[in-house]
């Protein structure tokens, strides 16, 4: 679920864009109701069996906006409706936040919710580097590493994380020959359960 970056759900938790005088602006409790209600509807609906994750920004990075204390009482409340992860961004709510852009700027926000809330974390941000993505998991900054615009610039960086860290990974078995030696193949979907758990999931009519 998307809960940052100035869409709908971000739009109702900061201050700075809800100005609403009902139940669903002024304190905290009331600029919080909408996302959780939304959680708890997804959630009602959502298997069990899934991990549900919600990303916000952690703060506006602007004074008297959303802010990290908010959510980690924000965190700790949706932990308890049903939310698995926590993606920690931050921004995108208002043009003129100065935000202090660098490797891993965010990952502080995801330690600290994780550490405070006692729910799991995703670390976001400017994390290129395999070693970096190791270094936050194991120093328990965060519980992932979500990794998105590297992907773009460099498809087979788990394949070049998993050689730098010296980590066995399984091949798809087309590229076994180019793999090192002793790497293992991946294992095939099950084409016909995935059809059927698509066609469940999206109402995809049988051909």
């Amino acid at each position: 679920m998307h809960a940052a970056h100035g869409y709908l759900i971000h739009e109702f938790l900061s201050p700075l864009s809800n100005k609403r005088s009902d139940d669903y602006g002024g304190s905290f409790e009331n600029r919080t109701r909408f996302c959780c209600e939304i959680v708890a509807a997804v959630g009602s609906e959502w298997p069990k069996e899934l991990p549900l994750f919600l990303r916000i920004s952690s703060t506006d990075w602007v004074d008297d906006g959303w802010n990290i204390n908010e959510s980690v009482k924000l965190a700790g409340e949706l932990k308890q409706i049903g939310v698995d992860l926590i993606d920690c961004s931050s921004g995108g709510n208002v043009p003129h936040a100065k935000i202090p852009v660098g490797p891993g700027y965010q990952t502080h926000f995801a330690e600290r919710i994780r550490r405070e809330a006692g729910i799991m974390t995703g670390a976001v941000g400017m994390i290129t580097s395999p070693v970096q993505a190791e270094h936050i998991i194991r120093t328990e900054q965060a519980d992932a590493v979500i990794i998105a615009r590297e992907f773009l610039r460099d498809p087979y960086w788990p394949l070049r994380a998993a050689r730098e860290l010296d980590q066995p990974i399984a091949w798809p078995v087309q590229y076994l020959r180019a793999a090192p030696k002793g790497a293992q193949p991946r294992i095939p979907v099950d084409l016909k359960s995935f059809e059927s758990c698509f066609e469940e999931q999206h109402g995809v009519p049988e051909q």
